[in-house]
């Protein structure tokens, strides 16, 4: 059932999008999990685009997490001082890698994920997906929490759990791993603040479009 009461057939509405962009890889250029993860923690409330320049640096000097778990904020700070609130990322990088210690330790559960510093259900979400790792949940970053209500999916809100919850209870569980994803490309490219409606591939289920239109 959908925000209207309706009940939607949204895997098929969705068809369009999800073989769109199925399996598109997460616009962090990580290449392995140990720097997915650290990108992922470093990504909160900046851009992707930040983090990607960062990065080559960054896994020069700390190429894994038994080399990040042995460090210290100091020696950190001068490779992440251009990320947002990198004074607390360098104290939650640093005690997931003392926790984890090695690459093959990091957990691929959203359990085992949620309880490290740094990383919520969004961050492990993303985590699990790219992993390939069934679906615990749905990734609901800042597009999705914008693109989501105006397509008439769920009401407005500004809280990514929430969100995410709401989504999980609209949305049947075999599209979970990828529709986050999807809508969050969907406003990216082309649902932006200024939405560029006639080129959307799903403009016809869109509850924004129908009232533009009229």
């Amino acid at each position: 059932m959908d925000l209207f009461g309706n009940a939607t057939d949204w895997a098929k509405n969705f068809e369009p999008i999800l073989t769109k962009y199925k399996g598109t890889k997460h616009p962090l250029e990580y290449h392995n999990l140990y720097q997915l993860m650290v990108m992922v923690v470093l990504s909160a409330q900046d851009s992707d685009a930040n983090i990607n320049k960062i990065a080559p640096v960054l896994f020069q000097a700390y190429p894994n997490m038994e080399s990040l778990a042995v460090s210290n904020a100091e020696a950190l700070f001068p490779y992440i001082s251009k990320v947002r609130n990198f004074g607390t990322k360098a104290k939650w990088l640093l005690e997931i890698a003392q926790t984890i210690q090695k690459d093959k330790n990091i957990p691929l559960t959203m359990e085992g994920l949620v309880t490290l510093k740094g990383i919520g259900r969004k961050s492990a979400n993303v985590i699990l997906r790219e992993a390939k790792i069934p679906a615990e949940g749905i990734i609901a970053d800042l597009h999705v929490i914008r693109v989501a209500p105006r397509i008439g999916l769920i009401p407005e809100t500004k809280d990514g759990i929430k969100a995410e919850k709401q989504l999980m209870h609209v949305l049947p569980k075999e599209i979970w791993g990828e529709i986050g994803m999807a809508i969050s490309f969907l406003g990216r490219e082309i649902c932006r603040p200024q939405p560029k409606c006639p080129e959307c591939p799903i403009n016809s289920i869109c509850k924004y479009y129908k009232n533009i239109k009229g």
